[in-house]
């Protein structure tokens, strides 16, 4: 298991709740750690392969949608990295990618196409998502007749901040703005056809986009369990809450204790571990088609 990384020869990375950030020049090395976070704090407990998992996912999916959009991987296998790395080959084989430095948009483009969560939440009250006007009557967990385009703020730290499209228009430029609607829509379309062939369904997801000469591309991570609801289509009943392939075991164990979600957080016990653990290589095999490297 991978908690952090301490490459001294590259520099002190930027660390975010998974991964490693290092600065190589004119490309990044990221890192995807055993880490996993609860309402937005890190725990001091990891999860193991986590990192493979979301490493080799994304992986998976950017090859998928290459002929959608372009993505920033430059490299993934460690035997062919810069020659500085290869001395950290152990800690990177299967976690770890060097990728292009893009300009990173200043939104995260969520697009949904199951009625859970915070969309859930915000539907009861309003009748809508995100400024998306949706029909009466919905329940919770219901599938929606188009995918919808629901994106939010980055936030360096704590939640991102639901906005409307027009204030993404209002952010980056109309053109930008629904160019960004489009690709998200595209890549989670696709996704949730090639899912759903596999007993998958795909609740929602979010997606990060950058720039690099002025084109867009996709980065960061991509149909993850850490950025995407997975529901089991044979398991789902629409009107309640589903099982999710992801660390809500470990948000729902954290539930049953007397702590106020606040650093720092307390420690998993190994059957709760191995339980997520399980959780993440499940919807890997599933989604990519063979067991975890």
């Amino acid at each position: 298991m991978l908690l952090e990384t301490a490459f001294d020869d590259l520099g002190t990375p930027k660390r975010g709740k998974v991964r490693d950030i290092y600065d190589l020049g004119e490309k990044l090395l990221i890192v995807v750690t055993d880490r996993v976070s609860a309402f937005d704090v890190v725990l001091p407990t990891g999860i193991p392969d986590k990192g493979k998992v979301l490493n080799q996912l994304s992986l998976f999916w950017f090859a998928e949608m290459k002929d959608l959009v372009e993505n920033h991987v430059l490299e993934s296998d460690v035997e062919r990295f810069p020659q500085a790395l290869k001395k950290y080959a152990d800690q990177l084989r299967g976690r770890s990618m060097v990728v292009k430095k893009a300009r990173p948009f200043p939104v995260e483009c969520v697009v949904r196409g199951f009625l859970a969560g915070s969309g859930w939440s915000e539907y009861k009250e309003k009748g809508s998502v995100c400024g998306v006007r949706l029909p009466a009557g919905l329940v919770e967990s219901g599938r929606l007749d188009e995918p919808i385009f629901t994106p939010t703020t980055k936030a360096e730290e704590g939640h991102d901040l639901a906005i409307s499209m027009e204030q993404v228009k209002d952010l980056m430029g109309a053109e930008a703005a629904n160019t960004l609607r489009r690709l998200a829509i595209d890549v989670y379309t696709r996704a949730r056809t090639y899912a759903e062939g596999r007993g998958i369904l795909v609740a929602d997801t979010k997606f990060e986009f950058g720039s690099i000469d002025g084109k867009t591309i996709i980065i960061d991570e991509i149909l993850t369990p850490d950025s995407s609801r997975f529901w089991s289509a044979r398991e789902y009943r629409p009107g309640r809450g589903q099982d999710s392939f992801d660390k809500q075991i470990v948000r729902d164990y954290l539930n049953t204790l007397d702590w106020d979600k606040t650093y720092p957080g307390p420690q998993l016990p190994p059957e709760i571990v191995e339980k997520t653990a399980q959780r993440y290589r499940e919807i890997y095999q599933i989604l990519a088609g063979k067991p975890l490297d």
